[in-house]
């Protein structure tokens, strides 16, 4: 389990902003701190060169006063006294032929070129230290003298070599370490913010689910998250009394005026039957009997937009089968579709099983199908079709009629949007309103596509979970 979590979670946490902060920091940070000290060693470097620099000179000042008042000889005087010394001093005095006449050192190093006026350089050489002959670092100017005769003043500048090479080899390791140390330290960090926002995540899921009652959890830490979580909660708290209220006004309007147009219809209806046949008033009659049914059926219509909006219907989902679906409502609408002349065909299919409502399924592909059979015209053809997906199932309703255009196949799925600006044919434009409420309460996508022609309107359905096993 840990293991697959871990997998889990490591993908993910590469992904957040929070690693990506916290990577960004540490790589400003190591390439900061990497700029610095290098500067500060440089800077150290060059001091210590300059003072080295300046000792070397002073000492070839005074070499070069010996020379000039005892000539050769004093010269190799003053060398070997001060090789004997054991300072940090590295002296060479060679002939012309190339032997060593005085100095700690058996042999001119490779690299160095004596020039007239001298010029500083670091090399290697060996020195004998306690009977061993070791591999030192100096820095030092070597000179062409009269007669073909070579000197070398040096320094012994090892310590400072060991350091600046220590220095190279370590800071590129220290850089990494920075950097992994950063990566862990980044990965620590967001998965605890992931953790926090899955949290979230989890109970927006489920309120958009319909279960209002959920509330982000809170923490001890009383951090940003937790002020989050707590502003959210009190959001989430009005939003519940909100939708409360909106369900207590649904249920005072399903109360106080459906019942009254139902009985007005029925008032209606007893006074149809109390006139006789031939009555001037029985057209008058039908008349208010339609407009209290189209009242009764815009009202209906409403309530069950407001419903499938609000969510409170996801409690009646189900599996259910589309083809059994598809099969009652064609059945239903058949005869209407005879009576206008227009064909009505469902495609053969298997059993395609999706989560839903079964009630609010059938009323959105019975408001496609009239509306097909609304505007199909006679010698038309209408297809209903519950085909299998690799995502899920597509319910689809396909006529012959005019269709939508592209820019209208937005809007008309707003409420009390017709096409028909005159509004002579019947229908509230509630129809497709309520096929996109039920769309969205299923997470389903209602797409509206050319028939060529026609109109094409797909109901495109998730994969219904496994069932589980009592």
């Amino acid at each position: 389990m840990r293991g697959s979590a871990f997998r889990r979670w490591v993908p993910r946490i590469f992904h957040t902003q929070a690693f990506r902060i916290v990577l960004v920091y540490v790589f400003i940070y190591a390439v900061s701190a990497t700029v610095l000290v290098g500067f500060t060693y440089w800077n150290a470097e060059r001091s210590l060169d300059a003072q080295t620099d300046q000792t070397i000179e002073a000492e070839v000042t005074g070499l070069n006063e010996q020379y000039q008042r005892f000539g050769f000889g004093g010269l190799i005087d003053v060398i070997n006294s001060r090789v004997a010394q054991h300072g940090s001093g590295v002296y060479l005095f060679v002939g012309p032929n190339g032997s060593a006449l005085a100095g700690n050192l058996t042999e001119w190093p490779a690299g160095v070129v004596p020039e007239p006026a001298g010029g500083f350089a670091e090399f290697d050489y060996r020195r004998n230290v306690q009977g061993q002959d070791v591999m030192r670092r100096a820095r030092g100017q070597a000179f062409l003298l009269i007669g073909g005769f070579q000197l070398l003043v040096a320094r012994d500048v090892s310590e400072r070599f060991l350091t600046r090479r220590l220095f190279t080899t370590t800071l590129p390791w220290s850089v990494g370490l920075m950097l992994l140390f950063g990566l862990v330290g980044g990965a620590v960090m967001s998965r605890d913010v992931l953790r926090r926002l899955d949290a979230i995540n989890r109970t927006s899921a489920l309120i958009v689910a319909g279960d209002f009652s959920r509330r982000v959890p809170l923490t001890q830490a009383h951090d940003e998250f937790d002020s989050l979580a707590e502003n959210l909660n009190f959001m989430l708290e009005r939003i519940e009394r909100l939708m409360k209220g909106m369900r207590e006004v649904v249920d005072s309007v399903a109360h106080d005026l459906r019942t009254p147009l139902n009985r007005l219809r029925n008032r209606l209806e007893e006074m149809q039957r109390r006139f006789g046949p031939d009555s001037a008033y029985l057209d008058d009659i039908d008349a208010a009997i339609a407009e209290t049914d189209r009242l009764i059926g815009t009202f209906n219509a409403l309530l069950l937009i407001a419903e499938a909006d609000s969510g409170m219907t996801r409690g009646a989902m189900t599996h259910i089968d589309l083809s059994a679906v598809v099969a009652d409502v064609a059945e239903l609408y058949g005869p209407l579709a005879e009576e206008k002349g227009v064909a009505l065909e469902v495609a053969p299919s298997g059993v395609l099983t999706v989560e839903g409502n079964r009630s609010l399924v059938s009323q959105a592909l019975a408001n496609l199908i009239d509306n097909a059979i609304k505007y199909t015209p006679s010698g038309g053809h209408i297809l209903v079709s519950a085909a299998q997906t690799p995502s899920g199932a597509d319910l689809t309703v396909a006529d012959s009629g005019p269709g939508i255009p592209q820019e209208d196949r937005v809007r008309v799925l707003d409420r009390f949007v017709r096409l028909e600006t005159s509004r002579n044919s019947p229908g509230t434009g509630l129809g497709l309103s309520l096929v996109a409420a039920v769309a969205r309460l299923h997470d389903a996508r209602l797409t509206l596509a050319d028939n060529t022609p026609g109109l094409k309107a797909t109901i495109s359905f998730p994969r219904a979970p496994a069932k589980k096993r009592d």
